[in-house]
């Protein structure tokens, strides 16, 4: 550790978490020993991590940045020491002091014109601390809050820690039952893999979003990508991944207020057609940004898509775990930002652009081209799989997940607990005009206040 804070013995150990005086660490060990005992599953950078795979003598480097409260990776070392007799070493990148986010962050963050491996991309993972793990024989690596599926497969055991803040490590959302976590993937992934082929989705939400495309079949007889059989645990994947089909045909727009890691922004509206974003309006600075970006990239050719342009829509990543809330201290980026709400069961984020760590991305990078791709959110979606046969099955009305009031997920829930208190969302989002009194309006206009108020 590399701050003078981390030289005191952990119980006498204070944190200053957005103004709070925090000396209890009960909560942070008592989850940490219940990750080293949960199988971790690769590529699952918002639902199901773990590391049981750490075992006696195995040798585990975490890696946080400065901006993390750092008694959860202690937690975590010391559970791994005493629970699954490794040894853990942990280092501190630091990222500068904490600070407010700006209205571009999520653009400075993600977007690159060289390789990530030059210019690493915050909260993905930094590629020399992957090199160090393999080059000093690490047996797992525990880095990154999320990232792509093509993540360094040079380490064997490669996890995410995605909690910056001890509020988000001690809630019930880190140890929400597995068995039944994987249960509500199963019966959300179901009406996409086993009945969406060759259907339709058609989604919306109140703060305008109206957009339908095809699930052709050819996404479903292609191999090694997270649209498969298996879910994606915790980001369930309502539309294939690229490269995308000719005939890619989303159609309508997206509208929201919040990406993962900036300012939230006045309502932005996505206008797509035949699966690429053909012009942005509204969203402030951050819709002005990205309207300069489609305009540098709407001539030029990527390999993972049918046609010109860069933005092009592929990722439609559902949320399932009821348990998450937003962040306090929203507007920090200590908070993790808006980012963390994408995991709550039934939000949907959608992103357009390449795919973190795709072998498209360092074929944009070794010719100096804009790549990366950017969010929104949409916090109350209604979406329906309409199948081939024409049966329209509803996988999330108004921000709610259905299969949470699936019959066997609720019998399952009974093993753990009250299935009304476990199934429930902690978190509801208040916008006024939608679930709070109020003009959409004039939320519309500036959600600074209105998010920052939690």
């Amino acid at each position: 550790m590399c701050d003078s804070e981390s030289e005191k013995p952990l119980a006498e150990s204070v944190s200053h978490s957005h103004g709070v005086i925090k000396h209890d660490i009960s909560g942070l060990d008592a989850n940490a020993r219940y990750l080293a005992g949960e199988e971790g599953i690769r590529r699952t950078a918002v639902g199901f991590i773990g590391y049981s795979a750490a075992e006696p003598g195995d040798r585990v480097l975490i890696a946080v940045d400065s901006q993390y409260d750092h008694r959860i990776p202690e937690a975590i070392a010391r559970a791994l020491r005493d629970l699954n007799g490794a040894k853990a070493d942990i280092i501190v990148v630091d990222v500068g002091s904490d600070r407010e986010f700006g209205d571009l962050d999520e653009i400075e963050v993600i977007m690159r014109r060289k390789s990530y491996r030059l210019d690493p991309r915050r909260y993905e993972g930094v590629f020399w601390v992957e090199d160090l793990a393999v080059k000093n024989g690490y047996n797992m690596l525990i880095h990154g809050r999320g990232g792509g599926h093509a993540a360094d497969r040079r380490i064997g055991n490669y996890e995410f820690i995605p909690w910056q803040t001890e509020e988000q490590f001690t809630a019930p959302s880190t140890t929400f039952p597995r068995e039944l976590h994987a249960l509500i993937n199963r019966k959300s992934w179901d009406p996409i893999w086993s009945r969406g082929q060759g259907g339709t989705v058609h989604l919306t939400d109140p703060e305008g979003t109206d957009v339908t495309y095809t699930l052709w079949p050819e996404y479903f007889e292609r191999q090694g990508t997270p649209f498969k059989e298996a879910p994606n645990w915790g980001h369930l994947m309502a539309h294939p991944l690229p490269p995308l089909v000719n005939q890619a045909d989303a159609t309508g727009v997206f509208a929201g207020t919040t990406s993962h890691f900036g300012r939230p922004f006045p309502t932005m509206r996505l206008n797509i057609d035949g699966g690429r974003l053909e012009s942005v309006h509204g969203g402030g600075s951050y819709g002005s940004a990205w309207n300069d970006m489609l305009d540098e990239t709407r001539n030029l050719q990527y390999p993972c898509f049918p046609r010109e342009g860069l933005f092009w829509l592929w990722e439609v990543a559902i949320g399932t775990n009821p348990k998450i809330r937003r962040p306090q201290g929203i507007h920090l980026q200590s908070s993790g930002g808006s980012e963390w709400e994408r995991r709550r069961s039934g939000v949907i984020h959608i992103g357009l652009g390449t795919s973190w760590r795709s072998e498209f991305e360092d074929w944009a990078a070794d010719r100096s081209m804009l790549y990366g791709h950017l969010h929104v959110h949409l916090l109350f979606p209604t979406l329906d799989v309409t199948t081939k046969a024409g049966e329209v099955i509803r996988v999330i009305e108004d921000g709610h997940l259905t299969a949470l009031d699936n019959p066997e997920v609720r019998a399952l829930a009974g093993k753990f607990g009250d299935p009304d208190e476990l199934l429930k969302e902690d978190w509801i989002p208040e916008i006024p005009g939608i679930t709070k009194e109020g003009r959409y309006e004039d939320y519309s206009r500036d959600p600074v206040p209105y998010v920052y108020s939690v």
